[in-house]
């Protein structure tokens, strides 16, 4: 798989412990000197590393293909600084491990021989490093060999397989997940494991259980199909866990599996709020369609404010010294200091209802469960989307007033363009630079709400075939500043605005020309299928791909759907819209997995 880099250690029986370690964590030759012109990761270990052998393979298979470094709370070694899974400048928290894979792209940042601080030296050249702790395993560095013995006796009084088995559980989740599926959820990825199940496997088995679920909503009339569909949505969440647990004990690790959860979590959801739409309407209930179609597109652009702040963030804490400097002591930093301390108090009652209050996906999944359950699909919708809209209120609030005090740019070594799905149109424009990104894209969504207001208002006939041209070559003011710099904190708004400001414009269409609320639904689920998908991949450092360019953009595809509704066919070109980007998705899918897997092969 690699190559690793030994260095000396106070014993000779250790450091051929380690030698033997390093090869079965993957290395295919383990020396004592940096190899030239390199085109693969390099494991660099200190020789007074006393662990056991899932630690050092837990730092050499970690997902993804940039630099991983062990960090441990204390002892000997180079003091390093870990902030959200990162290790970063700063006040240290912890020591280096003395075990680093060093992605290709930082190799030239060790400059010779991994002898001085290299946790430093990659820092100082603007690496990315991952932080990789050891929480129920054991590993430490000894300065001496009388104590050698005591660490091998704590290493060997841990059952390092019902110690991974624990450690394939995220250390911190949602309060739903944490006491009503991690308890017990380990168990099943074992004997998913034994089964010799692949993560994609689990997924592709949850997906068929969510679908279940969602036509017992939709087909089942009546209660006893609304329980069994609660239960299958119950063990559908369930099986969207043990599939991430399964990758993290098997180490079984791939881009194309990490996108694939993400999509399948997305869709799962989706195909839920449309069979409990269905399933409400049958049972002679309005308004159920209006409730997903709300869901939908709220819980979308919500997800891609999420995205792009925890770039944000992460960016920021790769440079503490200026934000530190930009928040000073006002109200990002006094916000910043609350988070800090609730974070820090896990099991703590704040702690836990600042996580439930954002809404994350196993509080969603367990209202829909269970109001779906007691109550029918059209409760399920209201709760659902209640608590979607409280918590998009909350986390906007509070991550736009905390990112004011960043003074970095969340679009750092980011194709701009790309994320925000911009079009040949909006290229063009771009160069006009004549606003601020956020600005133009904050005038897209007052646009396309002052043109849903319009359609709610019963605006008819020709003057709404006319006004809906308007507004459409009027949502183009959010393309005139696409191709200047995105270098501000509240830029990492910029691509859920205009996510926001197409599906406005997409809904009102539906409104105002009575468009079936099936097909303005499906075609927000294909956009939001086609927004996930760039997002997803920016999370696995992918680019989107050339097929991507098939969408047409944001801006070309509301000028189209313009141009349909002019004609008098608004319906037909909704339904055709979304047929189409639905196609190309999974043409691209094909596509990009293919070409990874030709890649991989050689």
């Amino acid at each position: 798989m690699t190559v690793a880099v030994l260095l000396p250690g106070p014993d000779p029986a250790l450091t051929d412990r380690l030698a033997t370690q390093l090869r079965a964590a993957g290395a295919r030759e383990v020396r004592d000197t940096l190899p030239a012109d390199l085109a693969e990761p390099v494991l660099i270990c200190s020789g007074d590393l006393v662990a056991h052998d899932a630690v050092i393979r837990h730092v050499a298979t970690a997902p993804g293909a940039g630099t991983v470094a062990l960090a441990l709370a204390d002892g000997p070694g180079e003091p390093v600084r870990e902030e959200r899974g990162q290790l970063v400048p700063g006040q240290p928290t912890g020591v280096f491990g003395g075990l680093v894979r060093v992605g290709v792209a930082d190799l030239p940042a060790l400059a010779g021989a991994p002898t001085g601080p290299v946790i430093a030296d990659l820092l100082a050249a603007g690496a990315t490093v991952s932080a990789q702790r050891v929480r129920l395993l054991v590993a430490r560095r000894v300065a001496d060999p009388a104590e050698i013995p005591a660490a091998l006796a704590a290493v060997a009084a841990v059952d390092s397989d019902r110690a991974e088995l624990r450690l394939a559980v995220k250390e911190q989740d949602d309060f739903f997940t944490s006491y009503f599926v991690s308890p017990w959820s380990p168990h099943v990825t074992r004997l998913a494991a034994r089964m010799r199940l692949t993560p994609s496997q689990v997924t592709a088995v949850s997906v068929v259980v969510v679908a279940a679920a969602a036509a017992l909503f939709a087909y089942g009339g009546g209660r006893p199909a609304w329980l069994l569909g609660g239960i299958l949505l119950y063990l559908g969440f369930v099986l969207d866990c043990v599939d991430g647990q399964l990758a993290r004990y098997t180490r079984n690790f791939s881009v194309f599996g990490g996108w694939l959860d993400t999509i399948a979590d997305r869709a799962k959801e989706y195909l839920v709020y449309a069979g409990l739409a269905v399933g409400a309407e049958a049972a002679g209930l309005t308004g159920a369609w209006p409730l997903a179609i709300a869901a939908i597109a709220l819980q979308t652009v919500r997800h891609m404010t999420d995205t792009w702040y925890g770039t944000l963030h992460d960016v920021a804490a790769r440079q503490p010294v200026a934000t530190a400097a930009a928040s000073g002591g006002g109200v990002a930093g006094r916000l910043g200091a609350v988070s800090a301390r609730v974070r820090g108090d896990t099991g703590s009652p704040a702690y836990w209802l600042k996580r439930t209050a954002a809404f994350p996906i196993g509080e969603r999944w367990a209202a829909m469960a269970l109001l779906g359950a007691l109550f029918g699909p059209r409760i399920a919708l209201i709760g659902v989307l209640a608590g979607i809209v409280l918590a998009f209120a909350y986390t906007l609030a509070l991550r736009t007033l905390r990112a004011r005090g960043m003074r970095v740019s969340a679009f750092a070594g980011v194709a701009a363009a790309e994320q925000r799905d911009d079009g040949p149109i909006a290229r063009l424009l771009g160069h006009a630079r004549v606003a601020r990104p956020l600005a133009g894209a904050a005038a897209g969504v007052l646009v396309g709400a002052l043109f849903l207001a319009g359609a709610y208002a019963g605006l008819g006939g020709a003057d709404l075939r006319a006004v809906t041209l308007s507004a459409a070559v009027a949502l183009l003011v959010g393309a005139l500043p696409s191709a200047a710099p995105h270098d501000r904190p509240l830029d990492f708004l910029v691509p859920a605005a205009l996510r926001a400001a197409e599906y406005l414009f997409v809904i009102a269409v539906g409104v105002g020309f009575d468009v079936p609320a099936w097909g303005t639904f499906l075609l927000l689920f294909a956009l939001a299928l086609w927004h996930y998908d760039l997002t997803a991949k920016l999370e696995k450092r992918e680019a989107g791909g050339w097929l991507h360019r098939w969408g047409l953009g944001w801006d070309g595809r509301v000028l189209v759907l313009g141009l349909g509704c002019a004609f008098g066919q608004a319906s037909a070109t909704t339904v055709t819209i979304a047929a189409y980007l639905l196609f190309t998705f999974v043409l691209g899918s094909v596509i990009w997995w293919r070409n990874r897997a030709a890649a991989a092969a050689l």
